[in-house]
């Protein structure tokens, strides 16, 4: 059994999928699995994964019925320990990262802060430090209560916890990341930096969906009442955020 699953999902991502392929060829461990999960898609994709097709041990490419329905597919296949998911465009951050988390004591869950990145891989800033989700000492589902702290791909789970994702829910992966973490006995903080992700997801591209998406989520695991104060509290945030930019913007 390989130490960790890695799961990549795409549909039409022959843009950015071979800097993803690239941060796992590279790593200086080879105990892994490396799992691709396509939607079948009509560009050249599935050209470019054959291209690396010996660092796949699975390639699948057939219509699924979105995201979470492709990344359930994709846990239902995989064999390793661990589960990592990291998607078209995203990259592992650090060449030892299999290796250093071989040599970590056996947990749960293992998490880190994120690189973001835009769409030609430059380095726009740690998340911790460009968004107002800081990671705290000790990670708990708890801490969730407005909204996603820890990037999904800084965020390997132990795949006999790992449950699958809700459906038609673009928030699948904070309820995922939620239960996860109260099923876990043992959270360890990554030593580094786990995961390179590129800005401008689903959830972006859909925010209003996202963001009623979002509420439902935390509202089943907080409750209504606690639910529609922490959300008071996302929206001054917001404000405040967007209030900050402008000024920005004003003086540059």
């Amino acid at each position: 059994m390989a130490l960790v699953s890695i799961i990549t999902i795409t549909y039409n991502a022959e843009k950015f999928l071979e800097r993803t392929i690239l941060s796992i060829k590279n790593q200086s461990s080879e105990d892994y699995e490396y799992l691709l999960i396509d939607g079948g898609s009509k560009d050249g994709t599935l050209e470019i994964a054959k291209k690396f097709e010996d660092v796949f041990d699975l390639i699948i490419s057939e219509k699924d019925n979105g995201l979470y329905d492709a990344m359930n597919k994709g846990l239902k296949l995989a064999k390793g320990k661990y589960v990592w998911f990291m998607n078209a465009g995203d990259e592992i951050a650090e060449n030892d990262a299999i290796e250093k988390i071989s040599k970590l004591n056996e947990a749960d869950i293992f998490y880190s802060d994120t690189l973001m990145i835009d769409d030609k891989g430059a380095a726009l800033g740690l998340r911790s430090q460009i968004t107002p989700h800081k990671i705290p000492e000790n990670l708990t589902w708890k801490g969730y209560k407005t909204g996603m702290l820890v990037c999904h791909q800084s965020f390997i789970v132990k795949r006999e916890i790992a449950p699958f994702y809700i459906g038609n829910n673009l928030s699948a992966d904070i309820d995922w990341e939620i239960k996860c973490l109260k099923k876990a006995q043992k959270i360890t903080a990554y030593p580094g930096i786990l995961a390179k992700y590129l800005e401008g997801g689903t959830s972006h591209k859909q925010i209003f969906k996202s963001w009623k998406d979002r509420f439902w989520v935390l509202n089943a695991h907080f409750g209504f009442f606690q639910n529609l104060i922490n959300h008071f509290k996302i929206v001054i945030r917001a404000n405040w955020r967007n209030t900050f930019r402008v000024l920005k913007y004003i003086k540059d």
